[in-house]
C-alpha cells in the first residue's frame, strides 16, 4: 500500500491548468476533442449519403463523366482537375508539417515560409472548389434529356456542334425578318439551351424572348452517345445509344416544342447528372468541407501574422502553429473520404 501511495500524484501536478495527465497541453487536448466530434459529424453525413445512393431508383452519376472539364480547356479530361485539387491539398499538409517542424526548432523564417505555402495551397483548393461548383451548376452543353419512351439519358460527345447564328423568320419587338443574330449580339448557346428547356425550340426554329422566331444554324456534333440513367418503356438503365439513332432521339426530344424535356446543370430541385438527392448531398457535404477549409485558411492567416510579428518567438514556442496544423491535417484527411465517395466510387 505504501509503495502504491508513493506513485500517486497530487491534483495540482496532474492537472494544474497547463499540463494534462496525458502530458498534452490543454489547447491541443481540446483541439482533439473538437476534431473527434467533427469526424463523427462528417461520418454521419457520408453514411447518410451511402444510404441515399443505394436507395436510388435510377443510375448514380459516374465521377469521370460528371467532372471531366478543365478551366479554359473544356471537357475531355476525366477527374484531372479534381485530382490536381486533391494533390495540392495533400501537398499543403506536407508544408504544414514542415512549418510545425520548423517551429520545434524555433526557426521563424522556416515557419513563415512553409505556413505561407500552406495558405496558398488552401486558397487554390477553395478557388478550385468554387470553379467545380460553377461547372456543376451550369452543366454541360447537351444536358440531360427525356426520350420518347420516358427514359432519361445523359449525353457524351467528342464535340458539341457550335451554334453559328440565328436567322429571323418572323419579326418581333426587337428583331426584323432576315436579320442575322450572331454571338456578338447574344449568347447563342445560352439562348438555345433556355429555349430548349422552356419548350421554345420546335425543330430548327427558336422562339426568342421578344416573340420573334428564328432558324438555328448549328454545326453537327461529333460522336454523340446517349447513356440511359433512368429506364423507360423501351430503354433500360445503362443502355448506350450511338450514331445517327442517338442524334435523332436527342434532337427529336429537345426540338419537340415541349417544356422540361431537357435539364441543364444541377441545383436543389433538379439534377442533370442523376438523382436530385445526389446534387443535394454534393452541395451540402462538399460545401461543409469547403467551409472547414476556409476556416482553416483564416486561422492560418491569423497565425501567420503573429509569426511575422514575432509573437511565438517571444513566447518561446510555436504550439499555436501545431494546433492549427492538427485542424489542417483533419480537413485534408476528410477530403480524402469525400473525394472517394463522390468522385471515385
Amino acid at each position: 500500500m505504501a509503495g502504491h501511495a508513493t506513485n500517486e500524484i497530487n491534483s495540482a501536478t496532474a492537472w494544474g491548468g497547463k499540463i494534462s495527465p496525458f502530458n498534452v497541453s490543454y489547447g491541443k487536448l481540446m483541439m482533439w476533442f473538437f476534431l473527434t466530434s467533427d469526424a463523427l459529424t462528417f461520418g454521419g453525413f457520408l453514411v447518410a449519403f451511402g444510404f441515399a445512393r443505394f436507395g436510388a431508383q435510377e443510375a448514380w452519376p459516374i465521377g469521370e463523366q460528371t467532372f471531366n472539364a478543365l478551366p479554359f480547356l473544356g471537357g475531355g479530361f476525366p477527374l484531372v482537375y479534381v485530382a490536381l485539387m486533391t494533390f495540392l491539398l495533400i501537398l499543403s499538409s506536407v508544408t504544414m508539417v514542415l512549418a510545425v517542424e520548423a517551429g520545434h526548432r524555433m526557426d521563424k523564417k522556416g515557419v513563415t515560409r512553409w505556413l505561407f505555402a500552406t495558405i496558398v495551397g488552401g486558397l487554390f483548393f477553395v478557388g478550385s472548389q468554387a470553379w467545380e461548383w460553377s461547372h456543376f451548376i451550369h452543366g454541360t452543353d447537351f444536358g440531360r434529356v427525356e426520350l420518347a419512351d420516358g427514359s432519361m439519358a445523359i449525353v457524351t460527345a467528342d464535340e458539341f456542334g457550335a451554334i453559328q447564328n440565328f436567322t429571323v423568320t418572323k419579326a418581333g419587338k426587337h428583331h426584323q425578318v432576315n436579320q442575322v443574330i450572331t454571338s456578338k449580339d447574344t449568347d447563342l448557346l445560352h439562348d438555345y439551351q433556355h429555349a430548349a428547356a422552356a419548350g421554345h425550340l420546335n425543330g430548327d426554329i427558336i422562339t426568342l424572348h421578344d416573340g420573334s422566331e428564328a432558324r438555328v444554324s448549328k454545326a453537327a456534333d461529333k460522336n454523340m452517345e446517349l447513356i440511359i440513367k433512368k429506364k423507360g418503356s423501351e430503354n433500360e438503365i445503362g443502355k448506350v445509344i450511338s450514331g445517327p439513332e442517338a442524334s435523332a432521339a436527342y434532337y427529336g426530344a429537345i426540338q419537340s416544342g415541349k417544356a422540361n424535356k431537357v435539364i441543364y446543370g444541377a441545383n436543389l430541385t433538379q439534377n442533370e447528372y442523376g438523382p436530385k438527392v445526389y446534387a443535394n448531398y454534393f452541395f451540402f457535404i462538399t460545401g461543409f468541407h469547403g467551409f472547414h477549409v476556409s476556416i482553416g485558411i483564416l486561422l492560418n492567416i491569423i497565425v501567420f501574422i503573429n509569426v511575422l510579428k514575432g509573437t511565438y518567438q517571444r513566447r518561446g514556442h510555436y504550439e499555436m502553429v501545431e494546433k492549427t496544423g492538427l485542424y489542417w491535417h483533419f480537413v485534408d484527411l476528410v477530403w480524402v473520404f469525400v473525394f472517394t465517395f463522390f468522385y471515385l466510387i
